[in-house]
């Protein structure tokens, strides 16, 4: 059996759970175990997937038997398969964080009725985006993720909240616009949006009309990738949702939009025509976000702005058009979208223990909960970059890769890649020295459990305790983020494997359109791949 055949399931299972979840709308026990559940068979099957390319190969899937191009078509490569088990490895942990967040509060924080059913509309939108293989299917899954990340941002529907989701909403409607103008102008000019078609039909374009085409996604994704000067939404809109929202939204969303970059960059418009601008672009989302992160002290912004920050080192890799570049990007992706989710759920158990996730009202959680302090302090070293975390592995990679390419521009991004790690250091290092290391006396604005002092209105000390699913599920990721450390050769081989195939791209174009495809010669202007 061609495992392969079974891709669409990625996308199926979570939609027929998100239904049933709503069948279940009054029996939360019975909703809590259907999406845990059916989230976890999709996890296997894409494990599965993963498997069945682990040492090469495409597989595409033609939905309703309909013949390229003409067809919706799934596409199962080394790259999207990874994708797909990493983005629902984090959705399951996040998942069981946030059930046992509403058990705790009696879920006023997260409505079992509508969290349930639009999270996994939400995964079945990130798993459709990264198995899609035409341009307006890719539009589709973001839609899909889209309009359930608007329900999802607004839980509770507080001031602050109501307030991020318009700006979140607004921007999303922005790009998604760019996004929808830019696939009627492809067509209009090729005739086609399969993307096995447009790398041949786009190579016989003139190169005016190919570099508008090719700005316009760009800009679209740009956006939805969060990279700079595109990223001025971000930060003031993630921090504001309940955690386990902002923790998912900050693993996998963007991640989305920088894989929609790579594909589209690999398969559509390979050379070198806009990788100059890709690189500036690079450089300045890694300073502008940490600089950013270095002035917050609310735990949640500065992490915000570290993710924007860190998505420059994958566009600097998929901006080098060099295998070693490449790969490199793509462990760092599949690195990031664990470190990142693992810190802001361990944010959400700080802020649960602690009374806030501000810096200034915390202190000395180390010693209130040693476990705490662990698990924020390994994904904190991994995301600076120290070794032999993944995060090390996955700098390391890039500037290797920046230094074999060898032009100013590169070393330039190297040393900017550098002195950004160095800056992430110091911007977790300042959380763990202020809320985890001083004594809580030190505290400008100390809690009461902090303290260990009666509360005003009870007269006791109102410790508050973890939940165990919370810190469970949260160890989890970080152990899974360990795991990148321990595994980071085989999974070098897929990303360096992987990087290959994008670059000939032939595999993928013959897999779609069939062996009988040719795949048109690339015409580099310097720099080569």
């Amino acid at each position: 059996m061609n495992l392969a055949s079974l891709a669409p399931l990625a996308v199926v299972l979570p939609i027929l759970g998100a239904a049933l979840t709503f069948v279940l709308i009054r029996h939360s026990r019975a909703q809590r175990a259907v999406s845990i559940s059916l989230l976890s068979l999709t996890l296997l099957l894409e494990c599965l997937l993963l498997a069945s390319v682990w040492n090469g190969g495409t597989a595409a899937v033609n939905i309703g038997g309909w013949v390229p191009p003409w067809g919706i078509v799934l596409v199962v490569d080394q790259f999207s398969s990874l994708m797909l088990v990493v983005s629902s490895a984090v959705s399951l942990a996040v998942l069981v964080y946030a059930t046992g967040q509403g058990m705790a509060d009696g879920d006023q924080d997260a409505p079992v009725s509508i969290f349930h059913p639009t999270y996994l509309i939400l995964v079945a939108g990130v798993s459709n985006a990264f198995l899609s293989g035409d341009l307006f299917n890719l539009y589709v899954g973001f839609e899909i993720l889209l309009t359930a990340s608007y329900v999802l941002m607004t839980l509770g529907g507080t001031g602050p909240r109501i307030r991020a989701g318009v700006t979140y909403v607004v921007v999303s409607v922005v790009s998604s616009v760019l996004f929808l103008i830019a696939i009627a102008m492809v067509y209009g000019a090729t005739g086609t949006i399969n993307m096995a078609d447009l790398a041949i039909q786009l190579s016989e374009l003139d190169q005016g009309t190919k570099t508008l085409l090719h700005v316009m996604l760009l800009v679209a994704f740009g956006i939805k990738a969060a990279v700079f000067p595109l990223s001025f939404w971000l930060p003031d809109s993630y921090p504001t949702a309940p955690a386990p929202v902002t923790a998912v939204f900050a693993g996998l969303l963007t991640k989305v939009g920088v894989y929609a970059m790579v594909r589209t960059e690999t398969l559509l418009f390979p050379g070198d025509s806009l990788n100059t601008p890709l690189m500036v672009v690079a450089l300045l989302t890694m300073v502008v976000g940490i600089l950013g992160a270095l002035a917050q002290s609310d735990i949640k912004r500065l992490l915000s702005f570290t993710l924007v920050s860190h998505i420059g080192y994958m566009v600097f890799g998929l901006a080098m058009s060099s295998v070693a570049g490449l790969a490199a990007a793509v462990f760092y992706v599949a690195h990031h979208i664990t470190i990142q989710t693992s810190l802001f759920l361990v944010t959400g158990l700080i802020e649960r223990r602690g009374g806030s996730s501000s810096v200034d009202r915390l202190a000395g959680l180390a010693k209130l909960s040693p476990l705490l302090a662990l698990l924020f302090f390994v994904p904190a070293m991994n995301l600076a970059g120290i070794p032999p975390f993944s995060g090390f592995l996955g700098k390391l990679g890039l500037i290797q890769a920046g230094i074999g390419l060898g032009t100013p521009l590169a070393y330039a991004l190297v040393i900017g890649g550098v002195l950004t790690s160095l800056l992430t250091l110091l911007a977790v290092a300042r959380v763990w020295n202020r809320a985890f290391w001083r004594k809580a006396e030190d505290a400008e604005h100390p809690d009461p459990v902090l303290l260990a002092v009666p509360a005003p209105e009870s007269g006791t000390t109102a410790v508050r305790l973890l939940p165990r699913t919370m810190v469970g599920s949260t160890l989890g990721l970080v152990v899974l983020g360990v795991a990148l450390t321990v595994f980071a050769g085989p999974l070098f081989q897929v990303a360096d494997q992987s990087a290959a195939a994008m670059l000939d791209r032939s595999a993928y174009i013959q897999a779609v359109l069939g062996d009988g495809a040719s795949v048109p010669a690339l015409a580099l202007s310097g720099g080569g791949k």
